[in-house]
């Protein structure tokens, strides 16, 4: 008996031995969980039938168990590389289904899609109408890399102090080309539906009423429409025209776009002391822009960002978390699927909730990087099975001396 005895403690020692080694290989192995062996008594009997004095039968392994503690966030400067600060698992598809992993080494394939190594697409909220996302589907996430289309200018914003001691030009009418025919100027850049940039010019001539000034608008040398009148109070205020906007009509610089029809907001505008100053110009359009990166938020929104400085949202990638990660049937080290026991995955978005940020540029690191405890664990085990062996030979030794006593 202290022969089966000590051959099931060996047994259960290299199991221990072997599940260590495990981990210990995968100790650069990006989202690893280690896991860990658990062992329980063998009796010959039923629980009911021990006795005070019964001598179990050995030991046996009951369950190999996947730790699922957090590993550190290492930076890697790679912005497909993602990571989780909490709980949760990115969603993978691939032809089998979905699967879930911490593992967040990403790459682009051919088609623009964010896979994995094994080629599993990680999955993602599509953007809707309403500028939310549609969290009742899942979407292959696919970076747009295109360009973005150009925007023509609309509305010009201007910040600026007309003098209030202006006196009204000597040469009339006014002429873009004569700048005795005007008082001031503010330029601007203006964009049209091609995206091909124009110089704007807005001009400003003292009226002979006071505190009335008359704005002429000019773009690549053109005048659009007709001159459009300020009016100020006797503290400086604008009060003309009442909305603060000033419309000059469609001009058309390139007859390859649509006309441009440009609203110049001057509602900022004032008329104070003896100094003209501009303080900032706004532009409500913009040229095509090249794709020139991306962008993932806390909460997991991926952006497309352009060299004209717009971006485009692609989707909000899908986290999710489970009743019990112990129910997790395992792929391989970093892949999991769901079962009975783990239940359904609750989906959700990073950085809600029970569920970790999304952190770009990072990757989760083993959560067996420590070397110092998996290698305590290794001395222990091999002191198991050096022990059990001791019981072994020293079983056979008294064997012998029986035998021989017999004899």
């Amino acid at each position: 008996m202290p022969f089966n005895i000590a051959l099931s403690g060996i047994s259960a020692a290299s199991s221990d031995l072997e599940v260590t080694a495990n981990n210990i290989a995968n100790v650069n192995t990006t989202g690893f969980k280690g896991s860990r062996a658990e062992f329980s008594q063998v009796y010959s009997s039923a629980g009911q039938n021990l006795s005070a004095n019964s001598i179990g039968n050995g030991v046996r392994l009951t369950n190999v168990a996947q730790q699922f503690t957090a590993g550190n966030l290492n930076q890697t400067g790679n912005n497909l590389d993602f990571g989780i600060a909490g709980n949760g698992f990115f969603t993978m598809k691939d032809g089998a289904g979905y699967t879930y992993t911490r593992a967040g080494a990403f790459q682009q394939d051919d088609n623009g899609y964010i896979v994995n190594a094994m080629g599993q697409r990680l999955q993602a909220y599509p953007p809707a109408a309403n500028g939310t996302f549609d969290m009742s589907t899942l979407t292959d996430l696919k970076l747009q890399t295109g360009q973005s289309p150009a925007k023509a200018t609309t509305s010009v914003g201007l910040l600026a102090n007309l003098p209030g001691d202006a006196k009204v030009p000597t040469v009339t009418p006014f002429s873009k080309d004569d700048a005795n025919s005007y008082n001031n100027a503010t330029p601007f850049t203006a964009y049209d539906s091609l995206g091909a940039t124009h110089s704007g010019m807005v001009y400003y001539v003292k009226d002979a009423a006071s505190n009335v000034w008359n704005a002429h608008m000019v773009i690549d040398g053109t005048e659009a429409g007709t001159p459009q009148q300020m009016a100020f109070t006797t503290g400086g205020a604008l009060t003309t025209p009442a909305n603060g906007k000033l419309n000059f009509g469609a001009v058309s610089p390139n007859p390859g776009a649509n006309p441009l029809n440009i609203s110049i907001d001057v509602t900022k505008m004032t008329q104070y002391g003896s100094t003209f100053s501009t303080s900032a110009t706004t532009n409500d359009g913009y040229a095509a822009g090249k794709f020139s990166q991306f962008d993932v938020s806390k909460d997991g929104i991926v952006s497309a960002q352009y060299n004209n400085g717009q971006s485009t949202v692609v989707g909000q990638i899908a986290l999710a978390t489970f009743a019990n990660n112990q129910g997790l049937r395992q792929l391989n080290n970093t892949d999991w699927a769901e079962s009975s026991d783990s239940g359904q995955p609750i989906r959700g978005v990073g950085n809600s909730g029970d569920v970790g940020a999304v952190q770009s540029g990072q990757l989760e690191a083993s959560n067996t990087a420590d070397l110092t405890a998996q290698l305590v664990n290794m001395i222990k085990a091999q002191r198991n099975y050096q022990a059990n062996a001791q019981v072994i030979s020293t079983d056979d030794k008294l064997t012998q001396t029986i035998i021989n006593i017999r004899n």
